[in-house]
This record gives structure tokens, C-alpha cells and sequence, in this order.
């Protein structure tokens, strides 16, 4: 399922039905797969995040692009087969969300599968601002955002920031 025309990929917007499903296992690599993937790295560059999941521009399937101070890596079908007992709390933020963020708990260290765009399946081993944003970017295609980690006080706080931002941007088109 792709939304438009692939080579105006947009981020979905908090409130899109597609941001609270399980994205679908990519059951083949293929070239209409490779096109979402480097669609997801143009438009997290023009963003200038860190992680992209594929539900985030429309597409219901389990792929992520990170890009993490140097790391750079497509994945699918991610996976977190560990996670550290250690758990810290990190500012996030979320193309999905511009204009908010907040603080959230996360595991400092885990250990995620996935596979190449080549079909090579491989690990990550990642901790801190990485573990994060793979965290982060799994949740998506599971239908979690990161304001589900948060308290209601705070995740109301999140939602006003995230609509004046919205209000903002459109005063100024």
C-alpha cells in the first residue's frame, strides 16, 4: 500500500489511522521495496531525523532507515531479540509529531535482527542515542508511538505542542 505518488513521499501526521497499525512482514525484497526504502532516505534527509519507519510515509510494512551520527542503515523486518535491564531517559521527538517532544524511558543497550535490502540477514548491537532511535522506530511498525511511554499529563502537554506547531505552520503558508 503506498499513498500518492512515490516520488512525493511525505510523513504521515500524528492521527493517521496507519501510525497505530502493525505494519506487515516483507515477505520479498523487491523493486517496488527498494523505491519505498530510498524514498524513506530522501525524505529523512530533507527532515534531518534520525530513524524513519516505513508506516510513517504511508506504507504499512515493516522497513526502517536509520541514520544515527554516522550509522546509516536500511533494515528489514527489524527485530529486538535483547534489551539491557538498564533503562534511561532520552528527549524524543517524531517526524510523525513536529514541534513536540518529551522525555522517555527507554533500554540503553539492545540487540536488534534485520536484513538487507540484498536479503542479507545481519544484528545490531547499539546503545544510547541508537538503541534509541531503533526502539523508536520498531514501535512504529508496531502502532506505537512515543507518546505511549509517557504520562497523560505529559502526552496532553506533547498534543498541545505538536497542534500549536501545526497552527504555526499553516499561518505562515
Amino acid at each position: 500500500m503506498v499513498r500518492g505518488n512515490i516520488t512525493e513521499m511525505d510523513i504521515v501526521l500524528y492521527g493517521d489511522l496507519v501510525l497505530r497499525q502493525v505494519a506487515s512482514r516483507v515477505n520479498g525484497i523487491d523493486e517496488t521495496l527498494k523505491q519505498v526504502a530510498n524514498e524513506m532516505v530522501r525524505a529523512l534527509t530533507l527532515k534531518k531525523g534520525y530513524g524513519l519507519a516505513a508506516p510513517q510515509v504511508g506504507v504499512s510494512k515493516r522497513l526502517i532507515v536509520l541514520d544515527v551520527e554516522g550509522f546509516f542503515e536500511i533494515v528489514v523486518n527489524p527485530e529486538i531479540v535483547e534489551k539491557s535491564k538498564e533503562i534511561v531517559s532520552g528527549r524524543e521527538g517524531c517526524l510523525s509529531l513536529p514541534g513536540a517532544e518529551a522525555e522517555v524511558p527507554r533500554h540503553r543497550c539492545i540487540v536488534a535482527r534485520g536484513t538487507h535490502l540484498d536479503g542479507t540477514p545481519f544484528e545490531i548491537e547499539a546503545c544510547d542515542l541508537l538503541a534509541r532511535v531503533i526502539q523508536h522506530e520498531v514501535d512504529h511498525l508496531n502502532g506505537v508511538l512515543f507518546i505511549d511511554h509517557i504520562g497523560e499529563a505529559k502526552r496532553l502537554q506533547v498534543l498541545k505542542d505538536f497542534e500549536r506547531h501545526l497552527k504555526e505552520i499553516k499561518a505562515q503558508v
